[in-house]
């Protein structure tokens, strides 16, 4: 049943035959009902839907810095959205009919700005990840007070620690201290930089699967 919420002339909610009433960002619009569909989904179909759920759950940690640094964000797409789109098309391959995440080309952010020169991710005793780069900032959009970022996935406990905006790219090195429970799991390590007024950021870089000591 429909409820009409300003009368005869105004908008409604609920169904009224084959059309549904809704308010959407404050505007009153209608649409036509979903039709159910009997069609046993293909074998292509489900590799998506498995896809488009790895791909979701895995992301959702880094929701907040993907809103911000991967992509432009115009268009239909959010950034989010295309953070999910890219993972699912070039990051996630299917094993035995599984949906797997392939590290070396998952993306955190995805932009403009100069990037990391020669990289460099060690570990150290205690959970440390010591990273060392070369100075670049005066390349291109580069500048010395660029923030850098150091984020680390371990599948084994599924879980992300990120450490955002740690140092400067003039610093030319940043370390990190991992919690006592990584010690001794594996970490698929990314870093990006980003700009001092974030609104620009470099693709992210994969660093590589360290053990923590």
């Amino acid at each position: 049943m429909a409820t009409l919420s300003k009368g005869i002339l105004g908008g409604f909610s609920g169904k009224v035959g084959p059309v549904v009433g809704a308010t959407w960002r404050g505007m009153d619009v209608i649409r036509s009902r979903p039709k159910s569909s009997k069609r046993t989904p293909s074998e292509k179909q489900l590799e998506q839907q498995l896809k488009f759920k790895l791909a979701i759950s895995f992301l959702q940690p880094i929701k907040n810095i993907q809103s911000r640094f991967f992509g432009s964000g115009s268009g239909v797409k959010s950034r989010v959205n295309l953070a999910v789109s890219y993972t699912i098309s070039e990051a996630i391959q299917m094993v035995a009919g599984l949906p797997e995440l392939i590290y070396n080309k998952v993306l955190i952010t995805r932009g403009e700005l100069t990037s990391f020169q020669n990289a460099v991710l060690t570990t150290q005793p205690g959970g440390v990840l010591h990273l060392e780069w070369e100075d670049n900032s005066t390349q291109g959009d580069a500048a010395p007070k660029d923030q850098v970022s150091i984020v680390c996935y371990c599948a084994e406990l599924n879980n992300w620690e990120i450490y955002e905006g740690i140092v400067m790219r003039s610093d030319l090195m940043a370390d990190v201290t991992l919690p006592a429970y990584c010690l001794g799991k594996t970490m698929e390590v990314y870093a990006f930089l980003n700009n001092e007024k974030q609104t620009a950021a470099s693709t992210s870089l994969y660093l590589g699967q360290h053990v923590v000591n």
